[in-house]
């Protein structure tokens, strides 16, 4: 009987390499992708095509309770670098039994990343999910006692690697070799590394404001608190204008300025007042093309079926919001 394996595909080059590795060692792989609310990539434009079947599983609400207080930490940011893991690997191992896996693949590399790659890490992430001697990193193998698939000789342990720190260069000539053209950036697609975002996180957080919705609100725009319990994300180009109507749900509060002007579109959300509508319509007005104009039009109106109202706004600096942006 052929032995199957399920490889942790994120879209990078080093969980491509390691799937691909196993796969030619005439093992059966399954690629399995976790989509959490943080990720960038679509998996199924990013991914080449290297003859396995991808499964998705979404880990949105479980990755909204970890967030909230992961039990090793957070990472330069609010990356949980090692909990994530533990999570997704732990969510393998329960995949298995169902799609008869006998072993886990993942694209680990020793010493690439100084939380969740060194040999203390690995070691308990390997432990903590519960996989143990079931967890094969093909591309770091040699660095590590033989586990279970090397013992059993479902894949020859001189055909694994000895990959090592940060270099790219290795798997890069590895791609090359195998005929791997195209595949994402190295540095992955993980909203939580970057320290704008994560900013805005901390802050929808401490506000208690934390659900899949205001997630994906958290991606678009650049965003204000204008109460204690409300906010405004201004779309930056045509592209987040169209985003923010999407994500508009009811309730929300949509604004744009006169059709004669370049602007962008507001979305606010929470609880408002009249005058917190005012202040959105003027960090509206602020952000459009008033050139010399005094006063300018802002339109807005309360989803789902309000009547589009409109407001007489004065054209003030946007230097004058700068506190409230978050």
């Amino acid at each position: 009987m052929k032995i199957k394996a399920l490889a942790l595909v994120s879209g990078g080059l080093d969980s491509l390499l390691a799937a691909r590795l196993v796969k030619e060692q005439g093992v059966e792989v399954t690629g399995l992708h976790f989509k959490i609310p943080f990720c960038k990539l679509d998996i199924k434009k990013s991914l080449p095509d290297i003859g396995i079947k991808i499964i998705e599983v979404d880990l949105g609400e479980e990755f909204l309770k970890l967030i909230q207080g992961p039990r090793y930490g957070f990472g330069s940011n609010m990356n949980p670098c090692i909990d994530c893991k533990i999570l997704m690997f732990t969510k393998a191992r329960e995949l298995m039994a169902s799609l008869e896996a006998s072993f886990i693949v993942t694209g680990e590399v020793l010493g690439q990343r100084p939380m969740s790659q060194n040999k203390q890490a690995l070691d308990l992430i390997k432990r903590a999910s519960g996989l143990d001697d079931l967890l094969l990193r093909p591309l770091s193998a040699k660095l590590f006692p033989p586990t279970l698939p090397e013992r059993q000789g479902w894949v020859e342990r001189e055909k694994l690697l000895d990959f090592n720190g940060r270099m790219r260069t290795p798997q890069m000539q590895l791609a090359e070799k195998l005929g791997i053209a195209k595949y994402a950036n190295p540095a992955g697609g993980c909203l939580l590394t970057d320290p704008c975002f994560s900013r805005r996180l901390k802050e929808l957080l401490n506000h208690r404001e934390l659900n899949l919705e205001n997630l994906e609100l958290l991606k678009v725009g650049r965003h204000f608190r204008i109460g204690k319990n409300a906010r405004l994300a201004v779309g930056r180009d045509e592209n987040e204008n169209d985003q923010l109507r999407r994500l508009a749900g009811p309730g929300d509060y949509l604004f744009h300025p006169q059709d004669d002007l370049a602007g962008p579109f507001s979305l606010a959300r929470g609880i408002l007042a009249q005058d917190s509508l005012e202040l959105c319509s003027r960090i509206t007005c602020s952000y459009s093309d008033t050139a010399a104009a005094g006063e300018i039009d802002v339109f807005y109106r309360q989803l789902p079926g309000e009547a589009e109202k409109s407001a007489r706004t004065p054209c003030v600096p946007k230097t004058d919001f700068a506190h409230l942006l978050i």
